[in-house]
């Protein structure tokens, strides 16, 4: 915070400040205060801009994340189906000649 002084020359007989002096001294609180405000102001701005943004990126991940997601399931039934046809071919007797050596003994 800012300190605020009193000019020592500037008072009347009965001890308070002339018009001129309160007026000066308030224009500086003023503009201080405004200043202050403004900046705060265009924080707050800034803020709001990195939110957007952040909430943009986010949005984008989340979807990338449920495409990529969605393609590993794809992927895990294609091999899931590709493992239940290479066990069932493997169960099924093939008629090789190894069989048909074991029907005529």
């Amino acid at each position: 915070m800012h300190k605020l002084t009193r000019a020592p020359a500037a008072e009347s007989d009965d001890g308070e400040m002339p018009a001129e002096n309160l007026s000066a001294l308030l224009g500086r609180v003023s503009e201080n205060s405004t200043s202050q405000i403004d900046d705060l102001v265009g924080d707050f701005g800034r803020l709001r801009e990195k939110l957007r943004t952040d909430s943009d990126r986010i949005q984008r991940e989340i979807e990338e994340y449920a495409a990529l997601s969605q393609q590993v399931m794809q992927l895990t039934k294609t091999i899931s189906e590709s493992v239940e046809k290479v066990r069932a071919s493997v169960d099924r007797p093939q008629g090789g000649p190894q069989e048909k050596e074991d029907r005529i003994v």
